[in-house]
């Protein structure tokens, strides 16, 4: 049946989201490398919008340690200084007049396990979005007239199986950045 695929599709389709939001998640959780992604989400007030800080600056990683800024905007040095302490990601910033120069302290064993717990709580929040696609689909699929009682069972097998599967890969994800905080 043509429905039943449906329903299992957009249920497929919600778990891939939740696992690449989980990636996303991850990316922004040091691991004691400098990464362009650890301010991408940091807004600027730029001529009073918020905005995204690579429509402002460009940001690179010149070592494993730092993170520059450079604005294209010199004007804009000190809003882009103001929205990085706001953002309470954990540098302190500090400029030339020209950039914006974040040097990334090397993580301590307490900061480490703060990280992992902060990726573990991620992990926890994409099994909670998995979980509430596996019950969105079999709300559907009860809601479903004309339809043999075999095919909906099958249809609710299948989409148990991707449930399992997809909180098997948060955990095997949530292992690997675990295990990339940790190495010191």
């Amino acid at each position: 049946m043509e429905e039943l695929s449906l329903i299992t599709n957009m249920v497929k389709q919600e778990m891939d989201a939740a696992i690449k939001h989980l990636d996303h998640a991850f990316q922004k959780i040091r691991a004691g490398r400098a990464s362009t992604t650890m301010v991408q989400d940091v807004m600027v007030e730029y001529y009073g919008a918020p905005t995204p800080i690579n429509q402002v600056a460009n940001v690179s990683v010149p070592d494993a340690m730092t993170i520059c800024i450079q604005p294209w905007d010199r004007t804009a040095i000190g809003a882009i200084e103001k929205a990085i302490i706001i953002s309470n990601l954990g540098f302190a910033p500090s400029n030339n007049g020209e950039n914006i120069i974040l040097n990334v302290p090397p993580l301590t064993e307490e900061r480490r396990r703060e990280l992992a717990k902060q990726a573990k709580v991620e992990s926890e929040q994409s099994k909670i979005t998995i979980r509430n696609a596996r019950q969105d689909g079999m709300k559907e699929l009860k809601k479903l007239d004309g339809v043999s009682e075999d095919l909906i069972k099958g249809s609710e097998d299948e989409i148990q199986q991707l449930t399992d599967k997809y909180v098997k890969l948060c955990d095997d994800h949530l292992k690997i950045k675990e295990a990339d905080i940790m190495k010191v």
